[in-house]
């Protein structure tokens, strides 16, 4: 099986309608954890802002933060869940993670396509923290993601 790492036009109709994905990281010890996050993308890779949302804790304190540090390779599942199971489907992006602070120069460019794809980050000063950003290695779709 080859490592396909470009989207086909319907696996990126299905990524551009869904709101959420969930991010799978794991620690030193390869403890999993997985979080709901917003994202955006390009191309290439796709991009999720440490925000000013409520947390427990500072930014570079989160754990899929410390996770990421630890070990970069990710896993990011964008789904859609429906009763009607027709409707199913998913696009599940493994890669590696990196942390893009403030002064990198993808920074500006990740958080104008966040800012682009949610309102609510145009209140947020998304540019004074760091940007999650995922580069695909490999990319597997099913149900809707591939149907559309």
């Amino acid at each position: 099986m080859s490592n396909r790492t470009t989207f086909s036009a319907a696996e990126v109709a299905f990524i551009e309608k869904q709101r959420v994905a969930r991010l799978a990281t794991a620690d030193a010890d390869g403890n999993p954890h997985v979080i709901p996050v917003c994202y955006a993308r390009d191309d290439a890779r796709f991009y999720s802002p440490l925000d000013e949302k409520p947390k427990r804790v500072a930014g570079m304190q989160l754990r899929r933060v410390r996770n990421i540090t630890a070990r970069p390779r990710v896993a990011l599942v964008i789904d859609c869940y429906d009763d009607d199971w027709s409707r199913l489907g998913y696009v599940l992006v493994q890669g590696r993670a990196e942390l893009l602070p403030p002064d990198h120069p993808l920074h500006h460019h990740a958080v104008a396509l966040l800012r682009a794809r949610y309102s609510q980050y145009l209140a947020m000063a998304l540019e004074l923290h760091p940007v999650i950003m995922i580069t695909s290695e490999h990319i597997t779709s099913w149900g809707a993601a591939i149907q559309m």
